[in-house]
């Protein structure tokens, strides 16, 4: 479906679905790989290998073969993606990914993953801030606003 039918069809764009993945996802398979790799900044073979270690459930293909993503499978690339900028090993994320498959019997699994991991980002910006403010020292040092000691 192009952007203009999209847009017709009142439904929201790749870029807009991956940028504000809120709400009950469309599980129609109407994105093209390149259309998620342009939203989403990942390379269609990172898609491809999301797909083949199961981070991503199979995707859906047209006719002729040509993979189509869903708004759902958008939702998922957008956490993906937020997991991966907190330093979320690959391994853990396939992990949550398992148990959200097996449904919400293992809800509780999920949320202590979730919980270790907000723990580990917790203690990350400590550092950067104990480190920001080594850094601030220092270019106060060289601007002269405070003395060498």
């Amino acid at each position: 479906m192009t952007v203009l039918a999209a847009i017709e069809a009142g439904l929201r764009t790749c870029g807009e679905v991956f940028r504000d993945p809120l709400g009950a996802p469309d599980r129609t398979p109407r994105h093209t790989i390149g259309e998620v790799s342009a939203a989403s900044g990942l390379t269609a073979h990172t898609l491809r290998w999301y797909e083949r270690i199961g981070l991503l459930d199979p995707v859906d293909r047209s006719a002729s073969g040509q993979r189509r993503y869903s708004d759902a499978d958008l939702h998922r690339l957008a956490f993906l993606g937020r997991l991966r900028l907190t330093g979320m090993p690959v391994a853990d994320m396939l992990r949550y990914v398992e148990l959200a498959r097996e449904g919400d019997r293992t809800s509780a699994d999920r949320r202590d993953l979730l919980l270790a991991h907000r723990e580990e980002v917790r203690q990350r910006i400590a550092d950067l801030h104990a480190t920001l403010a080594v850094l601030d020292h220092k270019i106060d040092l060289y601007d002269g606003r405070v003395a060498c000691r």
